[in-house]
């Protein structure tokens, strides 16, 4: 089990961020992201955004950094992309 970050490479809301994803499960992002303080409303449906001022927090906890294209290729392997907390983002509930 394995967090990952990728560089704070996004613009978004004055500010530049990266994606944090696990290659296992969402419980584990979870509780990750809880560790570090990140809200739950950063989750969004397969990844947290972190600030840029955070990312070394996340390093220091344990993610590790990897490029974009790898998050991307993480998720995909994963069949995570596009889901939420295990399920598809539009399967209802």
């Amino acid at each position: 089990m394995t967090i990952y970050i990728d560089p704070p490479t996004w613009p978004g809301h004055g500010r530049m961020w990266s994606h944090l994803v696990s290659d296992v499960s969402y419980d584990e992002l979870h509780t990750f992201a809880d560790g570090l303080g990140v809200p739950r409303r950063a989750f969004e449906r397969d990844h947290y955004d972190v600030p840029s001022h955070r990312y070394a927090d996340a390093v220091r906890a344990g993610a590790v950094e990897v490029s974009s294209r790898e998050v991307v290729r993480l998720l995909q392997g994963r069949g995570c992309a596009g889901r939420r907390g295990g399920r598809r983002a539009d399967a209802a509930p």
